[in-house]
């Protein structure tokens, strides 16, 4: 085959005191990096803590100049169907449009799209691999330093769980620096990043807590660790890794 391929499986773990170091959920992924320059991430994530738990399947394409393409997600919530979406980008010379179609029991049949100005950096995903790739589109030439992030999700919600909808979010994101860690699938030297979700309203209308990620320092932008503070209180940590 012509195409690179990159897998693993990333734990997910609590910090609550009554689940510390619990497992309660994991992820499985792989990226698929293409010679034209195209990428297509694929996910499968299982949350178990908190209820109810959720289900997600995600394929991502990125087109060979590494702007969105397209979004593939279906979720289950509590075992039971909660949707299935597409979202599609088409870029503009200043500008694009975002499109949507969708089927969800509370939703029924949906279709939308969202024109929009000015440029993007990316769909959010939700899988935690793919928050890690997110962070290629920081200028790492101009050392650690914080800028605004405009991406659109399928669901606002800050675990994903809700019926694919378009929904545009701004949030910061700061490079903080270049650390060595180790973690179950290795030793790898990465670049620190932390999501501070204070540039609007909220993810959702509601403060997404800090959200620090470590990713491998190289173009891959593997996740290698990270955890959210606040209410939620989670760790994730790469335990399996191929490439």
């Amino acid at each position: 085959m012509q195409h690179r391929t990159i897998s693993g499986r990333i734990r997910y773990t609590s910090k609550k005191p009554e689940m510390l170091d619990q497992e309660r959920g994991r992820e499985w992924f792989s990226f698929t990096h293409h010679g034209d320059g195209s990428t297509i991430f694929r996910a499968r994530c299982e949350i178990e803590e908190p209820a109810p738990t959720v289900l997600r399947d995600i394929v991502y394409v990125l087109d060979g100049k590494g702007r969105p393409q397209d979004l593939h997600v279906h979720l289950t919530v509590g075992d039971a169907y909660m949707g299935s979406g597409w979202l599609h980008h088409t870029p503009g010379d200043n500008g694009g449009l975002i499109e949507c179609e969708s089927f969800g029991p509370s939703i029924g049949r949906l279709s939308q799209k969202m024109p929009y100005a000015g440029t993007i950096d990316g769909f959010g995903t939700h899988p935690i691999a793919g928050d890690g790739y997110t962070t290629r589109c920081m200028d790492l030439s101009k050392g650690p330093h914080r800028r605004k992030i405009r991406v659109f999700l399928p669901s606002p919600d800050h675990r994903g769980a809700t019926p694919p909808v378009i929904a545009e979010v701004e949030i910061g994101l700061e490079y903080v620096g270049d650390e060595t860690v180790t973690v179950a699938a290795g030793t790898f030297h990465c670049r620190h990043f932390r999501f501070v979700d204070d540039e609007g309203p909220g993810m959702g209308g509601v403060q997404h807590p800090h959200y620090d990620v470590w990713v491998t320092a190289d173009d891959d932008a593997i996740f290698v660790q990270g955890g959210v503070g606040g209410y939620m209180q989670t760790w994730y940590e790469l335990v399996e890794l191929t490439r």
